[in-house]
């Protein structure tokens, strides 16, 4: 299945010049041990464009912006042409296979951003984490908070603003919501640690 376009309406007093565009990618052939996850992730990604679209209104009018979730995205590797902002956050997990739940503050977030024409696109990946109990454990997706999903996308504007309009505004980056985590971050079983990118952030 190809990409699915939805288009968002501006509210109130938002320019009709100022377009906003969110894309979603579908998967085909989803596993059935994993369809609830998947599930869970697109039901999730509306509260991500919800926020995006007010977010996005401090961008320069007339230019139009989507949002993409892209699983492919590395760390310190996006493609010419692209600049990158890359954060963690805090989130829960839950597993798929034994609904044990648990909070983390270590979930990178990667974004890569690019401008041309006034076409501007925003790609972003969430890195997962599995459960330590179970032995086939998958990663999971994180569940993040309305508020943490509002600090991501307000700092990320910023962001854009610096790397894609060149305005000078400073270091301040708000700080995300912290969860209580009675245990240590464990590598082996977060996406980012294996894949080698969390100590780079």
């Amino acid at each position: 299945m190809g990409s699915t376009t939805v288009k968002v309406s501006h509210l109130g007093m938002m320019s009709h010049s100022h377009k906003l565009f969110v894309y979603y990618k579908d998967r085909s052939a989803v596993p059935s041990s994993v369809t609830s996850t998947f599930s869970s992730h697109r039901m999730a990604q509306p509260e991500w464009t919800r926020i995006f679209q007010i977010k996005a209104n401090d961008l320069k009018k007339g230019d139009s912006w989507r949002l993409e979730f892209d699983e492919n995205i590395k760390p310190n590797n996006p493609n010419l042409g692209w600049e990158q902002y890359i954060r963690n956050t805090g989130a829960r997990f839950e597993c798929t296979k034994c609904r044990r739940s648990w909070p983390s503050n270590r979930v990178m977030v990667i974004f890569h951003m690019r401008l041309t024409d006034g076409q501007g696109i925003v790609k972003v990946r969430p890195f997962r984490q599995k459960c330590t109990k179970c032995c086939t454990a998958l990663m999971e997706r994180p569940s993040v908070t309305s508020d943490n999903i509002d600090i991501l996308l307000e700092n990320l504007v910023e962001k854009i603003r610096i790397k894609c309009y060149h305005e000078d505004l400073g270091q301040r980056n708000r700080p995300f919501r912290r969860f209580d985590v009675n245990n240590s971050h464990e590598p082996l079983f977060c996406e980012a640690c294996i894949g080698g990118f969390c100590a780079n952030n």
